[in-house]
C-alpha cells in the first residue's frame, strides 16, 4: 500500500531517574558533525544582524521522542476495536503497516486529517459505531472523532506503561537553553492531552511548567506544513521568527518552521532520514553530541547569510 500524491546528565528534577538509559543514537556509523555549517553558508562573511537567538522551539513526536511505531500501534488497535472496514477491498480490519504508515505521517499532519484522507481515498468505513458507511459530514466527523478519542487513551497508556523515553540530547539541550536566559517552546500537531502527557512523562514536570509557550494542534486551525503553530508561538513568546530556531524531525515540520520565518535544525527519526532536508541549517542523527553554542553559531551564520 503507498501513497502517490554520554546521554544527558540525570536531572534532579526528572521525573522517573530510572528511565534514562535512552535510546542508541540512529545511523551511528555516519553520524553528522554537529560543528559541520553547511557550504552555502560557509563562504559568506559573519556579520552582525538585527535578529538574536532568543528562542529554542521543539516538536515533540519524532523529536522529544521516537513516536511514529507507538502512534502507528494506537491507530491499528482503535481500528480493530471498532471493527473498521473500508468496502469489500480490504480483508478484515483497516490496518497500516510500517511503510504506509511512514508515508502517511511524513505527509499529512494530525491523526484527523490523516483518518479522513484514508477514508476518502479508500472509501468510508463500516464499523461498530456506524453500521453503513457513514455519508453526511456530520456523521463522518462523528466517525472520525470517535476513534481519534479512543487512539488518544490507548496512545496515553502506551506512554504510561514506562518503556518510552526521550530521544538522545533533548533533556540536556533543554536545560542549556534554560540556564541561558533562552526562551524555551514545544509545538506540536498531536492532540494537547497526549502531548501533555508526553512531557509530564518524558521531559518531567518541572521542564514541563517552565516552559514558555506549549502549544498543540488544538491550538492552531491549520496543521503543519502550515505554518500557523509557529507563528502563533511566535506572538506569545514576544519575538520575531527571525529570533527563533526550531528543532524538527520531518520535512512537513522543516517547511512550517520555513514558512514561519524561522531557522530549523533536523534531526532525523528511521522513517525521516530519506526526506529532502536541503533547507534545513543543520542535520542531526540526535541531539546527544548537540551544544546551545552550536546552534548559536548555525543561526547566526543562517541569518548572515541572507
Amino acid at each position: 500500500m503507498s501513497i502517490t500524491s554520554s546521554p544527558p546528565p540525570i536531572s534532579p528534577y526528572s521525573p522517573h531517574p530510572s528511565r534514562h538509559l535512552l535510546l542508541t543514537p540512529l545511523f551511528s556509523s555516519h553520524r553528522f558533525s554537529p560543528r559541520r555549517v553547511p557550504r552555502r553558508l560557509r563562504s559568506r562573511p559573519l556579520v552582525s544582524s538585527m535578529a538574536a537567538f532568543k528562542a529554542l522551539i521543539f516538536d515533540c513526536d519524532g523529536v522529544i521522542l521516537e513516536s511514529e511505531h507507538l502512534h502507528r500501534q494506537a491507530y491499528n488497535d482503535a481500528f480493530e476495536e471498532f471493527n473498521v472496514k473500508c468496502g469489500q477491498r480490504e480483508k478484515g480490519t483497516v490496518n497500516w503497516d510500517p511503510e504506509f504508515y511512514d508515508e502517511l505521517q511524513n505527509r499529512i499532519g494530525g491523526g484527523k486529517p490523516k483518518m479522513r484522507w484514508y477514508f476518502k481515498e479508500h472509501g468510508w468505513p463500516s464499523s461498530t459505531i456506524f453500521e453503513d458507511p457513514p455519508e453526511s459530514d456530520a456523521d463522518r466527523a462523528k466517525l472520525i472523532d470517535i476513534l481519534q478519542d479512543w487512539k488518544t487513551e490507548r496512545y496515553q497508556e502506551i506512554i504510561k506503561s514506562g518503556t518510552v523515553q526521550p530521544r538522545p540530547g533533548v533533556l540536556s539541550l533543554m536545560d542549556e537553553a534554560k540556564a541561558a536566559g533562552k526562551k524555551l517552546a514545544v509545538c506540536s500537531a498531536a492532540t494537547k492531552s497526549s502531548v501533555i502527557l508526553c512531557l509530564e512523562n518524558l521531559i518531567g514536570l518541572e521542564r514541563f511548567h517552565g516552559l514558555d509557550c506549549f502549544l498543540a494542534g488544538d491550538d492552531v486551525k491549520e496543521k503543519k506544513p502550515d505554518p500557523s503553530i509557529y507563528r502563533t508561538a511566535a506572538k506569545k513568546l514576544d519575538v520575531q521568527g527571525t529570533d527563533c530556531l526550531v528543532v524538527e524531525d520531518s520535512v512537513i515540520g522543516l517547511q512550517a518552521a520555513k514558512g514561519a520565518g524561522m531557522s530549523c535544525v533536523v534531526t532525523y527519526t528511521s522513517s525521516t532520514a530519506n526526506q529532502d532536508f536541503s533547507d534545513a541549517i543543520e542535520i542531526y542523527p540526535d541531539l546527544s553530541s548537540v551544544r546551545l553554542e552550536d546552534l548559536e553559531v548555525l543561526l547566526e551564520k543562517a541569518l548572515a547569510a541572507k
